[in-house]
């Protein structure tokens, strides 16, 4: 298959001919399409961090926190940090947003909300890490338990960032 088939956007049935001409869009259309995706994006994050993290905060009142060893008490004080600190991140966009509505500056608007939400994705994925490894650590005191979580960890890395990469390295050019 030609160079140019293969990197083609897919289902354009168009080779690097439809990727090179891009959208036929002004910059202020580019910025509120990549906003809105942006949203979407956040909406799921967002909903996942928040579950996580209302969770979380209750484990501190349950009878059997109170019998913790020290070790297990600072790795759960630690997973609220990042929940919490993920949750910002996620959130931050939309106030980013607010306060700067109307004043003519949403492609800079969608870069800063972009940052802070990959920030928050792997705010996301340490609280995530940290929460497995403490559950895991409680329910089974096993010397498996680190490499189980290493596992999870790398699938995470993955599904989240190395596929993701992999494909805009296969599918764009540097002049994209």
């Amino acid at each position: 298959m030609p160079e140019h088939e293969e990197r083609g956007t897919p289902g354009t049935g168009g080779g690097r001919a439809d990727t090179a001409r891009g959208r036929n869009e002004t910059p202020d259309e580019r910025a509120d399409r990549r906003w809105a995706e942006l949203i979407q994006e956040i909406r799921v994050a967002q909903t996942g961090v928040q579950i996580l993290f209302g969770f979380l905060l209750t484990v501190v009142f349950t009878p059997r926190f109170a019998e913790l060893p020290s070790t297990d008490k600072t790795i759960y004080i630690t997973t609220v940090a990042l929940g919490a600190a993920a949750t910002g991140a996620l959130i931050g966009p939309v106030s980013f947003h607010r306060i700067v509505s109307g004043r003519r500056i949403k492609p800079q608007a969608v870069v800063w909300a972009s940052r802070l939400t990959f920030t928050g994705l792997v705010l996301l994925l340490a609280t995530l890490i940290s929460a497995l490894f403490l559950v895991l650590r409680v329910a089974t005191h096993d010397g498996f338990v680190p490499w189980l979580v290493a596992g999870v960890v790398t699938w995470y890395v993955v599904c989240w960032f190395l596929l993701p990469l992999w494909a805009r390295i296969r599918y764009t050019t540097l002049d994209d």
